[in-house]
């Protein structure tokens, strides 16, 4: 009997002290560095399947990834304020945010793990203005950079790319991709089989949430959107009026910025266009739309 209370006893000090690490980790580790990217993948992993259409900064190497479960897309809009959305963004397994959105400030309504970044070539220069926020913070988000060829050419030294050359330099941990050429066209391509227009022709510019939404499509199970309105909702009479940013309040309102770049005849990013084929995909895709929710249709 001794021998058995022993054991008994031996094994309960074992479990409490289990628990005990985890919530330790818990307050000692910052939750956007506190899950090691070998959970859903990493970049040299022999068995994880390749994504086609990203390289490498600066070797060029495709990008492999094991698929994430479940992924949170998280808007850049005005609609976060107030959300506090934060935990439940946290909570999913990988984190999809877009361009210079800040964590820092906003961390109840919009989290503060960020697996993920798809970054226009205009941003880099906000994220180089904030190297020690973005790169020496959190050694584990990857950047996926999109621009055009001019820009981002690799073989032809486009300034952006060298930018981004000049970043991998100070910061060889970080993990950075730009999209090829193929994958540029693929996705005008796409665009031009949803609307019957050919962007250049219509004087149209792709958005990052664009870019953002087919990656995520291509990484993850489920997508859940945080703070992106629907088509039609800045055409209701009684939407509300938030800034086009949540971390630019008091600038232009998100849907007087909608609705003016649809109207372009040149230069306009199609927002509200994009929001209409993503409901149409989200019929297909395991998509759904939070704060607010709406329905693919």
């Amino acid at each position: 009997m001794k021998t058995l209370a022993r054991l008994f006893l031996s094994l309960v000090c074992a479990a409490l002290g289990a628990v005990l690490y985890v919530l330790l980790c818990n307050q000692a580790c910052p939750w956007d560095c506190y899950r090691p990217p070998a959970q859903w993948g990493s970049p040299t992993a022999s068995t994880a399947p390749r994504l086609q259409g990203y390289s490498r900064v600066p070797d060029g190497k495709p990008l492999k990834r094991t698929q994430c479960r479940r992924c949170a897309m998280v808007s850049s809009s005005g609609q976060m304020l107030g959300s506090r959305l934060g935990q439940a963004i946290d909570g999913e397994e990988c984190v999809l945010r877009m361009n210079h959105a800040p964590t820092a400030g906003y961390e109840q309504d919009v989290g503060t793990r960020s697996t993920v970044r798809v970054v226009s070539h205009t941003s880099v220069p906000l994220l180089l203005r904030n190297q020690r926020y973005f790169f020496q913070q959190c050694r584990d988000t990857l950047y996926i950079i999109w621009g055009p060829a001019r820009k981002m050419s690799r073989e032809k030294g486009g300034s952006t790319y060298q930018a981004l050359l000049k970043v991998m330099q100070m910061y060889p941990h970080l993990q950075i991709y730009t999209l090829t050429d193929e994958k540029m066209n693929y996705c005008d391509n796409i665009f031009q089989k949803e609307t019957g227009k050919n962007r250049m022709k219509s004087g149209s510019f792709l958005s990052t949430g664009w870019f953002t939404m087919i990656l995520a499509m291509e990484l993850c199970e489920q997508i859940r959107v945080f703070g992106m309105v629907s088509d039609s909702y800045c055409r209701e009479k009684n939407h509300s009026s938030v800034p086009y940013h949540y971390f630019e309040q008091g600038k232009l309102d998100e849907c007087r910025m909608y609705l003016m770049h649809e109207r372009a005849q040149r230069a306009g990013h199609r927002f509200i266009t994009e929001k209409t084929i993503f409901s149409r995909w989200a019929k297909s895709k395991n998509i759904t739309f939070t704060h607010p929710s709406w329905a693919g249709g």
